[in-house]
This record gives C-alpha cells, structure tokens and sequence, in this order.
C-alpha cells in the first residue's frame, strides 16, 4: 500500500471571465494524498470550448 498517492478529479464548475462572461465549464484537480486523504492541490486547470487546455488562474469563480 503507498502512502503518498496522486489523483486527478475532473468536476464541472461556473466560472467567469472578463471576455466571455459567466460560462460553466470542467476544472481537473490535481491532488496530492496520504492515506487516501487529499491534503494538497498541486495544479488545476479547465479545457475551453475549442480543446485548448488553459491555468484556472486566469479566470475567477462565479460564486
């Protein structure tokens, strides 16, 4: 069993951009675990409309 394990989630979520506005769209997560408990996020990003993979920092969330 490791200890130390790295799992992507994918969820979909409402963010919001100056250029397009409110759009939902699906955010992956990175994230580190131990012991199957997540204790850090290492990356997250979204896919566009278009298939261009994009940072999550560029956009804000909606809520």
């Amino acid at each position: 069993m490791k200890l130390i394990s790295i799992k992507r989630q994918t969820r979909p979520e409402e963010r919001f951009t100056p250029k397009m506005g409110l759009l939902q769209t699906k955010v992956t997560y990175i994230k580190k675990q131990f012991l199957n408990i997540p204790f850090k996020t290492l990356h997250k990003y979204r896919e566009t409309y278009y298939g261009e993979i994009k940072d999550c920092e560029e956009c804000n969330l909606a809520r």
